[in-house]
């Protein structure tokens, strides 16, 4: 047992390296497996929180023939008539050749952005950016649209689009806004999400927003689509797993500080290795002073040391502070003129010109000292 118990302790730290590997290991499998399951936000084949196949199997339960198109290419092979509404999710993938070819191949039909950033919404004719807000509350829609008649939204973050004109109208502006005739820009994308179509009356208005046709198109972007010059937001660049690989690189820093902090121990007093006289600091000091040709410096120094030790052995309390209380209590101890006591003790007397009378300074507080002392 002891023998085991010590192969443990020495094998420490190699056993937490080998399971932080297999964590990460974990993690990295976890996140490429799934066959056919996506993870794409407001995927409507998505089934985490943060996809959307809770709302596009209702819509499909209740008459509305879901049809999704994933990359551009998809969505040209798909036919859109006029009465069809177009929904595009992951709008910041979309480029300016794919905007192009998705504004050319909708047509007179009913187009929702999902949530568009700045580059997208100016091909629209939105040239003001929209602003990142919350909606923790639910938010009435207060506008002569019927479709959110009475209906409210509460979403984690949306988008306000600043317009004339708009739904679930906010300080900068709108939730829902409708720039031109047949488009409308849809800044709460997050109330189709599985994890939020339940909150305020989310669902409500997702349905009464894409089910007023018996056809939706689910249109997907993809990077794939772009050609070399078009312009997308660095959002869209990163790899869909840099969040959770910044978790475990931020967790496995911690781990490594509290390890290495665990093996530093608690703080240990060590002798010196040196012992310095008090009469070797003393002279040292005064070479020092004497060199710096500092003479006020000194004399305050030999007054404060003097002034304390007198006001120690006078136990004086309170008055320590006061150097006129001490001279006038030394002197009367002591049988010296006040003003002769005052010339040694006061911080306020000029300080010696000459080492000779620095000498003579110390000299005489000694002298001092010492009256006091057999007082």
């Amino acid at each position: 047992m002891t023998t085991a118990r010590a192969w443990l302790g020495r094998q420490r730290t190699s056993m937490l390296i080998a399971a932080g590997f297999v964590a990460a290991l974990l993690v990295v499998v976890l996140l490429g497996t799934g066959g056919a399951r996506t993870s794409t936000p407001l995927d409507p084949d998505n089934p985490d929180p943060g996809g959307a196949q809770a709302v596009a199997r209702v819509l499909d339960d209740r008459g509305v023939d879901v049809t999704v198109a994933r990359g551009a290419d998809a969505l040209d092979e798909t036919p859109v008539a006029a009465g069809t509404t177009v929904l595009v999710t992951s709008t910041d993938q979309l480029g300016d050749s794919t905007i192009e070819r998705l504004l050319g191949h909708v047509g007179d039909a009913r187009l929702v952005l999902a949530a568009p950033g700045p580059g997208t919404t100016e091909a629209f004719g939105v040239t003001d950016p929209p602003y990142a807000v919350r909606v923790p509350n639910p938010r009435a829609a207060e506008c002569a649209d019927p479709r959110f008649a009475g209906l409210s939204l509460a979403v984690d973050r949306a988008l306000e689009y600043p317009a004339a004109e708009g739904c679930f109208e906010g300080e900068k502006g709108s939730l829902v806004v409708e720039p031109r005739p047949g488009v409308v820009l849809l800044g709460a994308d997050e109330m189709l999400s599985n994890g939020q179509v339940l909150r305020a009356d989310n669902a409500a208005a997702a349905l009464r927003l894409l089910g007023q046709g018996q056809r939706l198109v689910w249109y997907v972007p993809s990077l794939d689509d772009l050609v070399a010059d078009d312009g997308v937001s660095a959002a869209a660049l990163l790899p869909r797993w840099i969040r959770p690989g910044l978790w475990l690189g931020t967790i496995a820093v911690l781990a490594l500080i509290a390890w290495r902090a665990r093996r530093l121990g608690p703080l240990a007093t060590e002798p010196l290795s040196v012992v310095v006289k008090a009469i070797e600091t003393t002279r040292s000091r005064g070479r020092l002073y004497r060199k710096a040709g500092d003479r006020a410096h000194a004399a305050a120094t030999l007054r404060g040391a003097a002034h304390a030790r007198i006001s120690g052995r006078l136990r004086l309390g309170a008055s320590q502070g006061d150097p006129a209380t001490l001279v006038r209590d030394v002197a009367r101890r002591v049988g010296r003129p006040v003003d002769e006591v005052a010339a040694l003790l006061d911080p306020d007397t000029p300080a010696p010109t000459t080492d000779h009378d620095l000498i003579t300074l110390a000299n005489e507080l000694a002298a001092l000292d010492r009256e006091v002392r057999r007082t």
